[in-house]
């Protein structure tokens, strides 16, 4: 007897993704052990064609971006990755080489990032296509990095560089333009989920997450996690070339690269005190960090100075789906 079609693409595209404890994905539900002496982190996020990822970017890209957003989550928590769980609701019409091309990239980050798929769902829906992931790591208990402990006089630290994701949907949308090497659009497509630096960080930051709504946004939910606020300086983010060729266009982007999301780099706040260990931590794991300003006492908000220590006025703080 031969297999219903959904069972059959199953077999053929995602049953070689699968890990131990995903038996062969021919059951209901996977069977996973947890290391001993590790808590398990969970984390969930979805794509949206249209929203999260543009109809023409190519499959595998945004099969790697569906895992690398997930993986994120996990590096903000300084977890290790274990496995993953996914769901995905493709629009009626897609091809079967466009889930062939998901599934590569899918593939390539599973092995770059020590990881396997273990269970999930596939449905066909009348538009647009939806994906979502369920991440699973583990952490050292207690040693989760969180987003409600920074206090006042912390240091606020970011990783890798800010607006780059931001300014490469630009490019992709409206001409925008990038570096000989599409360094923006690749950003976009392709963040660098920072897992050796979360875990590095691990016992020396007092709070973080990552940023993928935008740096203002995000450090705002910090301030609130924690009751404080803080206070950034706009010339001390750190930009890559592509990014600062863009703004030294034009100015205005500042904006952008504020509030933009998608960086999907480490925000996080640590004691004065730790700059040294924390300098020689992501110099252990090659992962640039840079602080950009500090936290301070007073009502949960964002302050943001230009070179001469004036207030920023932004229009708004980041991403929202509402």
């Amino acid at each position: 007897m031969s297999l219903p079609p959904e069972f059959a693409l199953i077999a053929r595209h995602f049953r070689p993704l699968a890990g131990q404890g995903a038996l062969d994905l021919a059951d209901d539900a996977a069977v996973l052990a947890v290391p001993p002496g590790r808590h398990l982190v969970i984390a969930a996020d979805a794509m949206v064609e249209g929203v999260h990822y543009l109809p023409d970017d190519p499959p595998d890209t945004i099969g790697r971006k569906l895992l690398r957003v997930n993986l994120s989550d996990l590096a903000a928590m300084g977890a290790v990755p274990l496995g993953y769980l996914m769901t995905t609701s493709f629009a009626r019409g897609v091809t079967e080489d466009w889930i062939a091309g998901f599934v590569r990239g899918l593939a390539q980050d599973q092995a770059e990032f020590g990881l396997q798929v273990l269970g999930g769902d596939t449905t066909v829906t009348p538009g647009p296509t939806c994906l979502s992931l369920t991440i699973l790591g583990t952490v050292a208990p207690g040693a989760a990095l969180r987003r409600d402990g920074a206090r006042a006089g912390d240091d606020v630290w970011v990783s890798g560089t800010i607006g780059d994701g931001a300014l490469g949907l630009r490019v992709l949308r409206n001409g925008l333009r990038d570096d000989e090497a599409g360094h923006l659009a690749a950003r976009y497509r392709l963040p660098q989920p920072r897992l050796a630096l979360g875990q590095a960080i691990a016992g020396l930051a007092h709070a973080g997450m990552d940023v993928s709504d935008g740096l203002v946004q995000d450090l705002g939910h910090l301030c609130r996690a924690a009751g404080c606020g803080a206070e950034i300086a706009a010339d001390a983010l750190p930009l890559s070339p592509a990014a600062r060729a863009c703004f030294a266009a034009d100015p205005a982007l500042m904006s952008t690269i504020l509030t933009g999301g998608d960086d999907y780099e480490l925000l996080f706040t640590a004691a004065p005190a730790a700059a040294p260990a924390i300098t020689a931590a992501a110099d252990r794991v090659g992962t640039p960090v840079l602080r950009i300003g500090r936290m301070v006492a007073g009502p949960p908000a964002v302050l943001v100075r230009d070179a001469a220590g004036a207030a920023i006025d932004l229009r708004r703080e980041g991403w929202s789906h509402f």
